[in-house]
């Protein structure tokens, strides 16, 4: 299973990117091995009843076993910058013509501001990664129609125990890695829809040069 663990050496985080090429948000990577990844919507199984709770763990238990492959479970944490966000609440507050929203606006501010001294604002994501080996060098278009396959199978099991899922496009792909690997830098510095294009191009050519 190919597996998206950070490793403490950047030498060897490297070498676990081991991308051939991203097409259609497939991931195409060695020895004919593709993944294609859905987010996956949250569910608070503790609010559930216990009889709820029951359903949901039958449901989910009995949707494994229907899937016939491995599937990969990824929680992201990410830290919000809340910089961007109280630069934008400072705007409305200054834009803001009446009195009375322009002091619930600044009470909203203190709140915040007091509110990230001492607390760190997460945001957390869950993905599944699912898996397709080829036998051998297969057409794109057949590695396609057996992932759709796959994705619709999972999708279909989330939906039935509550959750939503929606498939990575290949850009929304490559900034998961960006984040993931480069945590720190992705906060102050995250990649720009126009660095994402040109990595996401250059991938694509590598995908169709190997193909």
């Amino acid at each position: 299973m190919f597996a998206l663990q950070k490793s403490k050496t950047r030498t060897s985080s490297r070498n676990q990117i081991a991308i051939n090429g991203v097409r259609d948000g497939i991931l195409m990577l060695p020895n004919n091995e593709y993944r294609a990844i859905l987010q996956v919507s949250s569910l608070n199984f503790e609010l559930r009843s216990e009889e709820e709770q029951d359903a949901i763990m039958d449901t989910y238990e009995s949707f494994l076993n229907s899937v016939g492959s491995s599937l990969q479970i990824l929680i992201r944490t990410r830290e919000i910058d809340m910089d961007k966000y109280l630069e934008d609440l400072r705007v409305r507050l200054e834009d803001e013509p009446e009195q009375i929203y322009r002091d619930q606006l600044q009470n909203y501010d203190e709140f915040i501001r007091t509110l990230i001294q001492s607390n760190k604002i997460l945001t957390r994501h869950f993905y599944i990664v699912v898996p397709y080996h080829a036998s051998n060098k297969a057409d794109f278009e057949l590695v396609q129609e057996q992932l759709t396959l796959k994705l619709d199978i999972v999708a279909k099991g989330m939906m039935r125990i509550g959750m939503h899922t929606k498939e990575l496009s290949s850009l929304e792909t490559l900034d998961l890695f960006y984040s993931f690997y480069s945590p720190t830098q992705a906060k102050v510095q995250p990649l720009t829809e126009h660095a994402l294009q040109l990595i996401h191009t250059a991938l694509v050519e590598k995908g169709e040069s190997n193909e």
